[in-house]
């Protein structure tokens, strides 16, 4: 299951939500990013790495899934996507057609209208006007023919956690005994 999104709707913040009331149920596993930036208060629970380091997990073939945005390098390790019925990971649109190669694939596209997402990049204090710019102008339609829940992130983070939370446990019903995906 892939979790994707502009930037600023809100797919860490939710995530985070989501697996902290899932902890412990083992029909999921939260796959931890690797990423080529520091951590941030309130942000993304992800592996730091510098770019050499990426570069040589990289060459290593250490990664199921890579891809370059904003100036970082993002990778899934091999070990952050186990077999099983719904291990979730925040993807890039642009790597959804890989990951679907992969194996099935259910695409929950968290968003929000475009204001609140120009006004939470802002709040975020990572980038200046010129970068969330770019980043609000960065288009990257889903892939067609993938199977997409939408969840609109517009209110509270509780209601917002709540709409992610349905649509992870609606995933999972559709799970065959032994966490096989139809």
């Amino acid at each position: 299951m892939a979790l994707a999104g502009p930037s600023g709707a809100g797919k860490d913040t939710l995530l985070a939500a989501a697996q902290a009331e899932l902890a412990g149920d083992p029909r999921f596993h939260f796959a931890r990013r690797s990423v080529t930036r520091l951590p941030t208060p309130g942000g993304e629970a992800h592996e730091p790495l510098t770019p050499a380091a990426f570069e040589a997990a990289l060459a290593a073939g250490q990664f199921l899934l890579h891809w370059r945005a904003h100036g970082l390098g993002y990778g899934i390790r091999h070990a952050e996507a186990p077999g099983g019925c719904v291990v979730v990971l925040s993807l890039s649109r642009a790597v959804l057609l890989e990951a679907a190669a992969l194996r099935p694939l259910t695409v929950i596209e968290v968003t929000a209208p475009p204001a609140l997402l120009a006004a939470r990049l802002a709040g975020r204090g990572r980038e200046d006007a010129a970068a969330i710019a770019a980043r609000l102008a960065r288009e990257v339609p889903l892939p067609p023919a993938l199977d997409v829940r939408r969840v609109v992130n517009d209110g509270t983070v509780e209601a917002g956690t709540a709409r992610l939370r349905s649509a992870l446990e609606a995933v999972a019903a559709a799970c065959l005994p032994g966490g096989i995906r139809p």
